[in-house]
């Protein structure tokens, strides 16, 4: 297992800011690179142009698959008095292998500050059962996380609707708490609309859109909620909604992601 903190420590920039590294078979999904580390890596590429500014969103396209090396190209497109929008395109051996915007903003005051966003009543992590178990099979990837099964069903379940809840953290120790390790780990859960899948088929993650909703990113000891829900299929196409809590419940990220179906 290649740990999350020694992948990034192995980036290296030019004098441009490109960012190069070289993606181990520890982090694949199939035979592309897992989506929430592509993400992840393309928001490390673009940090440096917004220094010391929070994310405020992301929207990453997977264009094609990726692995081994690979390099993510900043470019800033708009630099004003509270924002930043940077892009960064990431091109693996074969060619584009995914395309991010990123908004950076600074906290301003407001008189409004509210979060309609509750989390699921579920158990707490140490009481809440492994999601893989001792399964062999299980994705190289999901290695790099502890994830246990807070609600809903296991893939090719058979259920009437796709609503997972997981608990998850990463597995290496000296992963920080930041915006980059919580978008690494945030598309960890397979997708919600597998639980309805019969027999077993392929999924592919096409665009996926992240919000966050705090530059205060806290949590306690490592653990995240997601609930990844399903909300339409249709065509060969899955939209679902996303949404992160920490442990104490506190909103840390949304999202929406669209999904290709093969089955």
């Amino acid at each position: 297992m290649a740990a999350y903190t020694d992948l990034l420590a192995s980036i290296t920039r030019d004098a441009g800011n490109v960012a190069s590294v070289v993606i181990p078979d520890a982090w694949m999904q199939g035979r592309t690179t897992y989506g929430g580390l592509t993400a992840a890596l393309c928001l490390e590429a673009a940090m440096p142009l917004a220094p010391g500014m929070p994310i405020r969103s992301a929207q990453v396209a997977f264009v094609g698959p990726v692995g081994g090396p690979v390099t993510c190209t900043p470019t800033l497109l708009r630099q004003g008095k509270n924002t930043v929008f940077l892009s960064v395109r990431m091109i693996g051996t074969e060619g584009v292998a995914a395309e991010a915007i990123f908004a950076f903003g600074v906290a301003r005051a407001s008189a409004l500050s509210f979060a309609n966003l509750p989390a699921p009543d579920v158990t707490a992590p140490g009481d809440t059962p492994s999601y893989f178990g001792d399964n062999p099979n299980r994705p190289n990837f999901t290695r790099n996380f502890n994830m246990r099964m807070a609600a809903g069903t296991r893939p090719i379940s058979g259920s009437d609707t796709g609503d997972v809840s997981i608990w998850m953290r990463h597995v290496d120790p000296a992963a920080p708490t930041d915006a980059v390790a919580l978008l690494a780990i945030a598309d960890a859960p397979p997708p919600a609309a597998m639980s309805m899948f019969t027999a077993p088929a392929r999924i592919s993650s096409m665009t996926w859109m992240a919000e966050f909703l705090t530059d205060d990113i806290t949590t306690q000891d490592g653990w995240f909620l997601a609930r990844h829900v399903a909300e339409t299929a249709r065509d060969g196409y899955s939209s679902q909604a996303m949404t992160l809590w920490n442990s104490a419940g506190e909103p840390m990220m949304i999202g929406r992601q669209t999904i290709a179906i093969f089955g």
